[in-house]
């Protein structure tokens, strides 16, 4: 896989990324005729950052921190720099592995782990989390119930910023049964949301 170097500012430290130059190139006909998998996983997500960002000013020192839908992973990287025990997930083995190397470049500690939301189990089987992150990962309608139904077995404290996708509102529609929800926007990029869910 080709990549290529991006250097970023993430809690309080300078971070060098390295990312596939073209997420298009990554396709893989088969894996989409079998999952309908796209490589999402290999952009820089506007979300992605974004939460990164959020999660760099908050005090994580020995919390226990779960993302979900990782991909390139800057939020978990973010977490674990600012003294988070991390868990980062995704479904891609290939995001899995660039995100630990990638932090083992940067001498930050995290596990990264391929785990699914319809085989919840081992993120079950360490729950509750402190906080539960994840970025623009309601970009199809069949994400939306599947997360909807694992966050409230995952823990009670949620973040989770969307650039004002189709699906993210019926989504938040939902989940404000159960939750209490807090929204703000990006001051540079205020498309993105930031929802805070917390469990009354």
């Amino acid at each position: 896989m080709d990549l290529v170097e991006e250097t970023l500012e993430l809690a309080g430290r300078r971070l060098a990324l390295l990312r596939p130059p073209d997420a298009e190139a990554l396709i893989d006909e088969r894996a989409f005729e079998r999952d309908e998998f796209l490589p999402y996983w290999a952009e820089l997500w506007p979300s992605g950052l974004v939460l990164a960002r959020t999660v760099g000013e908050l005090q994580l020192e020995g919390k226990r921190v779960l993302e979900l839908g990782a991909g390139l992973g800057l939020p978990s990287l973010a977490a674990a720099a600012k003294g988070a025990a991390v868990l980062a997930t995704d479904w891609s083995a290939d995001a899995i592995e660039l995100l630990r190397r990638n932090a083992a470049r940067n001498a930050i500690q995290l596990r990264a782990e391929v785990a699914r939301w319809d085989e919840p189990d081992p993120l079950l089987g360490e729950a509750p989390w402190d906080l539960v992150l994840a970025a623009d990962v309601l970009y199809e309608r069949r994400n939306a119930e599947p997360l909807r139904a694992l966050l409230p077995r995952l823990g009670g404290a949620v973040i989770l910023t969307d650039p004002s996708r189709p699906h993210a509102r019926e989504f938040l529609e939902a989940a404000a049964r159960r939750w209490r929800i807090e929204t703000t926007h990006d001051s540079d990029r205020p498309r993105v949301a930031i929802h805070r869910l917390t469990l009354p």
